[in-house]
């Protein structure tokens, strides 16, 4: 009787193990920048049936209690000097480095948030395959520090929706970091790049951002 009471305790025991343990967080993987673009898919790219409310932003952010979306959370996350933050998130005052062009913003209305790779090139490159709730993941991703970034409005629109073969930073020395982490956000959510954009980032690559390292975390 009391081997049989044993058993069956043994056996609710096991039962309230989870089936499936949580799976552990993936670490970031780090690699030279040549290496990193030898992981790049290449793909023709089709802009075909894009418009830009498919990523949906900016969305209530990762603090659900602070009243603030993903552009005041990223503001404040990147801020050099915090703002003061009002009712409904407003921001005022504070300080922002754009690094696109090495300029100082104390004012966050001038600021623009840049998907460091475009909506419409994420589009262009794999996210027309994927389902609305993973683009709106995309469009406000803040769990890769690299995938939003806070530069000066002008900067960011002359960017538009162009790769690295059309457009760079105006501040020469950028370029290395900015292609660093357009080749990791590629690499972050598995996006292709055409041979032209491989063309234009193999010319950093093995020459003046060789040494250049990519860090990236796949996202999930």
């Amino acid at each position: 009787m009391i081997k049989n009471m044993l058993r069956g305790l043994a056996a609710l025991s096991l039962s309230l193990i989870p089936l499936i343990a949580p799976a552990p967080a993936q670490a970031d993987e780090v690699l030279q920048l040549a290496a990193a673009l030898d992981q790049v898919r290449v793909a023709d790219e089709s802009r075909a049936g894009y418009t830009r409310d498919k990523f949906k932003h900016w969305n209530s952010g990762l603090d659900l209690g602070d009243g603030c979306n993903t552009r005041a959370e990223v503001l404040l996350a990147e801020a050099v000097e915090a703002p003061a933050v009002a009712a409904g998130c407003k921001l005022s005052g504070g300080e922002w480095a754009s690094y696109y062009d090495g300029v100082e913003v104390n004012d966050p209305g001038k600021l623009d948030i840049d998907h460091m790779v475009p909506l419409a090139e994420a589009w262009d490159s794999g996210a027309s395959a994927w389902t609305p709730a993973r683009r709106e993941a995309y469009a406000n991703d803040q769990d890769a520090s690299t995938s939003l970034v806070a530069v000066t409005a002008r900067s960011n629109r002359q960017k538009a929706d162009q790769d690295p073969r059309d457009w760079m930073p105006p501040l020469p020395s950028a370029h290395c970091r900015y292609i660093s982490e357009w080749v990791g956000t590629k690499l972050r959510w598995n996006l292709a790049a055409d041979n032209a954009e491989m063309d234009a980032l193999a010319v950093f690559a093995h020459g003046d951002c060789a040494k250049t390292a990519v860090i990236f975390t796949p996202a999930p």
